[in-house]
């Protein structure tokens, strides 16, 4: 049996790569990557707070639209607690419907990932023409309600398609995260250049975790702190970076708002030895190393 391979990046060994550090010697840098999302009602796709694969109803419409008008603004004043800014993998269709919510990004200084149009439908299921005009119209409309275009991409569901890095790369993105390969970013090949995919975590991660795994709010602070003190250990050997993903329709009801609470207290216990900073801010470091530093370059 042949197996298939995606020729997108080569095998590189952790042992086998050059040793760096973040900013200030840091050895650990620390992003939180929240999304906002914004989804069809009764129809498309969309996640249950109890049920796998459930249709479209008024119920689950309604529990996902809790994480922007309540969850998200508790997110906010939590981060504001702890000054963390953050990263939003945002919908394009979000800031049309909520500007509230990009009056207060603005506000924090935090930084807009471009995250589709919106989550009642994904990329991978399309050809390339409309997977281009997908990524067009995403990125046209964010340029039009936020002034910029967004460095990095991440895909609705994590979806991609066969093209999905050449497109994103041809449109002008930098950097994505649907790759949760590695504990670095490493460059990926496209037909006609390269984008470096930036760690984003599939394990932290509350809407898989919580809602398609059913783990509880108590268990996900235990995997924060564990995955947290180990990186840290980890660390002390090569640089590393942890990334921790939110949804405000999950990790916004306040009993697990309060285990977030608790989570970030360890983290930001060891602040001093920390970069906290954003994906954005790690593709920016590491695109700025010499070559043959960051594996692919």
């Amino acid at each position: 049996m042949k197996l298939r391979a995606h020729n997108r990046y080569d095998y590189v060994p952790l042992p086998d790569r050059q040793d760096y550090t973040w900013p200030e010697g840091k050895r650990l840098a620390f992003c939180l990557c929240n999304n906002l999302e914004v989804f069809s009602y009764r129809e498309g796709i969309g996640s249950d707070s109890a049920v796998l694969n459930a249709p479209q109803t008024h119920r689950n419409y309604a529990w996902r639209d809790y994480g922007n008008r309540v969850g998200q603004w508790y997110l906010f004043d939590l981060l504001d607690d702890f000054s963390i800014p953050a990263s939003h993998n945002s919908n394009s269709a979000l800031f049309r419907r909520h500007p509230q919510l990009l009056d207060r990004i603005k506000l924090r200084g935090d930084e807009i990932v471009a995250h589709g149009r919106s989550n009642g439908e994904r990329q991978d299921v399309l050809d390339e023409p409309n997977e281009r005009e997908l990524i067009q119209e995403a990125t046209e409309e964010l340029i039009e309600l936020i002034g910029y275009q967004p460095k990095g991409w991440m895909g609705p569901y994590f979806a991609q398609s066969e093209v999905t890095l050449d497109l994103l790369q041809e449109a002008g993105y930098c950097f994505n995260l649907d790759w949760p390969a590695d504990d670095q970013p490493f460059w990926m090949r496209t037909r006609k250049g390269r984008i470096m995919s930036v760690p984003y975590s599939i394990e932290l991660n509350d809407s898989p975790s919580m809602v398609f795994r059913q783990e509880s709010a108590m268990s996900f602070e235990r995997m924060i702190k564990d995955q947290f003190d180990e990186m840290m250990f980890l660390s002390q050997k090569r640089p590393l970076v942890f990334t921790l993903i939110t949804h405000p329709f999950v990790f916004g009801h306040p009993y697990r708002l309060r285990a977030l609470r608790r989570a970030l207290t360890h983290i930001m216990e060891r602040r001093d030895e920390l970069w906290i900073t954003t994906v954005g801010g790690v593709y920016d470091y590491c695109a700025g190393l010499e070559k043959g530093i960051v594996p692919g370059s």
